[in-house]
């Protein structure tokens, strides 16, 4: 009996421990300590890369900072520094060490959501919401249609989607991925040159939002079901339903005290700091464990957090952290897990260059003709689907999430690196172009320094 009680707690206990097979050569393996050195070698190396990149995609070719972090993250990967200096870059970088980066990278890009939710003005659903739905009905349809029709091509090609995943889960991914947008990119967009109240603002900003909600939908539906039987798909839908449901219940009369204190005391005391933290962690572990992911759960809390002066004290104390020093672990992960050289062949170039060039025509078109069905004239048209059309860190995510769960291969995460680099790149002169120009010389736009930063 004390020893079944005894067999008990010890399993238990052994829940969160690692269940790995145990290292054949201990000699060989890493202590504590090698991890810490390099780890803060690698921090070191990422902000550097990071601003370096930044202030050389705004200074030059007037690209806010988040597409040079992401360009940033390819350089200091296999495509570049690997290519040329690839000794420095396995010193640097060893793979021993890369589970720690993918924790930071994760807490990073996890706690950028949450502050994401925190600023989802659902009072742009209300305005807009017959056209949003149209255009984001339209942004979502047209890139499921065009995974309809290539995906059975890919799925032909080796390597790009994992042994014996199912049509409906590649298309679904291939759907989701391309149905994207970058919402918070879009927003920063939007409110630095004062478009937030426009009708291209408000529509943009609901569409997005909408876009982005179905895409992540359709990818927990992916993960519940990719190869992991009916109790994983049960546990993911239905924690995420009912966890969900909780939140919409009593997330916001349980999360109020928090903004009363900040509200009584004028400022974000330490304490209510750590609550908050707290509740984060708890809600992006809840969505982890269940089997969908993490930043869902800072999302999703996010958006049941408390307005007003508690928003403008967390962003204060947390979003320089994330945003300057965690999120950029995010970029670097990615761009580790990049090849560009495994796109090294002319049927593959060209693979990479037909979901580009797919991927521009099914939201920019689509999105750009659902506009003008809802009586918006040519321009703000015109300056919509190519908002829409960026994709952004969201695009990272979905595909970071995707090669780590088995579901796309090392070459198609590339192609798709690819696209999302590109379709990001061209959002903001894009916009200049077919909006921006004429709307600052009529003062329907705030004349601004650069691109959006």
């Amino acid at each position: 009996m004390n020893d079944a009680i005894d067999s008990f707690w010890k399993t238990f206990g052994g829940i969160l421990s690692p269940h790995g097979p145990a290292s054949a050569g201990a000699a060989a393996t890493y202590v504590p300590g090698d991890y810490s050195i390099h780890f803060f070698l690698q921090l070191a190396v990422i902000l550097f890369a990071c601003r370096v990149v930044s202030w050389a995609g705004q200074r030059f070719l007037g690209q806010p900072p988040v597409v040079g972090e992401m360009i940033a993250g390819v350089v200091l990967g296999p495509s570049l520094l690997g290519l040329f200096f690839p000794d420095l870059q396995a010193a640097i970088f060893p793979k021993e060490t890369r589970n720690v980066l993918y924790a930071g990278a994760q807490l990073g890009v996890a706690l950028y959501m949450f502050l994401v939710g925190l600023t989802l003005r659902l009072d742009h659903f209300q305005s807009k919401a017959r056209s949003a739905m149209a255009v984001s009905a339209s942004g979502v349809i047209a890139p499921f249609l065009i995974a309809v029709a290539i995906t059975p091509l890919l799925l032909k090609v080796p390597g790009l989607f994992t042994a014996g995943i199912s049509q409906a889960n590649a298309t679904l991914f291939l759907g989701a991925c391309i149905a994207l947008t970058a919402f918070p990119m879009l927003a920063r967009i939007i409110n630095e040159r004062g478009l937030a109240d426009s009708p291209l603002g408000t529509l943009s900003l609901a569409a997005g939002a909408f876009d982005d909600a179905a895409s992540w939908c359709v990818l927990a539906i992916v993960l519940a079901t990719f190869g992991g039987g009916s109790g994983v798909a049960i546990l993911a839908i239905g924690g995420a339903f009912i966890y969900v449901g909780f939140l919409i219940l009593f997330g916001r009369r349980l999360l109020a005290p928090l903004g009363r204190a900040v509200e009584a005391r004028g400022e974000m005391s330490t304490t209510v700091l750590a609550i908050t933290l707290m509740a984060f962690c708890l809600s992006a572990f809840i969505m982890d464990a269940i089997g969908v992911h993490g930043i869902f759960g800072g999302f999703i809390l996010g958006v049941f957090m408390p307005r007003g002066l508690f928003v403008s004290e967390l962003k204060k104390k947390v979003e320089p952290l994330a945003v300057v020093l965690l999120l950029p672990m995010f970029f670097t992960y990615s761009g580790l897990n990049t090849r560009m050289d495994m796109v090294n062949s002319l049927p593959l170039l060209l693979i990479a260059l037909g979901i580009l060039a797919a991927s521009i025509a099914a939201k920019f078109g689509a999105c750009y003709l659902a506009a003008r069905a809802c009586g918006e004239d040519n321009r703000t048209a015109m300056g919509i689907g190519a908002l829409m059309n960026s994709r952004g860190l969201m695009e990272l995510i979905i595909i970071n999430i995707g090669l780590q769960k088995g579901i796309i291969g090392p070459t198609l995460f590339s192609m798709l690196v690819l696209m999302a680099i590109v379709t990001t790149m061209m959002a903001s002169p894009l916009f200049e172009y077919v909006y921006g120009r004429k709307a600052r010389v009529l003062g329907e736009m705030e004349t601004l320094n650069g691109a959006a930063a």
